[in-house]
């Protein structure tokens, strides 16, 4: 959390950059996982989620810019296990998880022309803060289990980094939309027997940069 903050508060004193620009976005997002167990693949499938944010576009050659930007996102998957796991529970057969996340990117942009309307590009990695989640699977023993995920050195880590592609479009009222993927780099589980479950999400975006007073 306080990573978080002090992330917030960099991206505040960001604002002395006299050609910045504050944008504020959301949009929806289909989640989904890259699930192995002692190296091999588990069927998973995609649940839907959205994210929404606040970032600032900072111009500093050509037509390259930093873009620093925090946003919450839920994210999560469906797993069904042909394979034993100690974890998240001996006797689970599936498991569905839903996770509240807070994102710290740093992004580079790349805009495809000076004009005011133009296509673009994002791409750069990001801090994944995992806040809570909640998990429901069942059991061989034809059991429901309804809980809240636990976050621990040997269960589900809070912390995890991702890298993210976007393309879009601005327009010169500063309207935009993009479509993202995010790619996660380290597993989101701390359990050493336990699975390899890295994020995957694709989704489309809509904001808009704020006018200056």
């Amino acid at each position: 959390m306080k990573k978080i903050i002090l992330t917030s508060t960099l991206l505040i004193c960001l604002t002395g950059f006299s050609q910045y620009k504050t944008f504020i976005f959301a949009g929806i997002q289909g989640n989904n996982a890259k699930y192995s167990i002692g190296g091999v693949k588990q069927n998973t499938s995609f649940k839907i989620g959205g994210q929404a944010g606040i970032g600032m576009k900072i111009p500093f050659e050509g037509r390259l810019s930093f873009v620093p930007a925090v946003f919450y996102s839920m994210k999560g998957y469906k797993v069904k296990y042909n394979q034993f796991s100690p974890f998240p529970d001996a006797t689970a057969i599936n498991n569905s998880t839903n996770i509240h996340c807070v994102e710290i990117a740093a992004l580079l942009q790349h805009d495809f022309s000076t004009d005011p309307n133009h296509f673009f590009i994002r791409i750069g990695p990001s801090l994944d803060f995992q806040l809570f989640g909640q998990e429901k699977f069942q059991t061989n023993t034809n059991t429901t289990v309804d809980r809240k995920m636990p976050f621990d050195y040997d269960k589900y880590g809070h912390y995890s980094g991702n890298a993210h592609a976007h393309f879009g479009y601005e327009t010169e009222k500063g309207f935009f939309v993009s479509a993202q993927y995010t790619f996660g780099l380290a597993s989101i589980s701390n359990y050493d027997l336990g699975p390899q479950i890295r994020h995957r999400n694709i989704g489309i975006s809509v904001g808009f940069y704020l006018k200056k007073k």
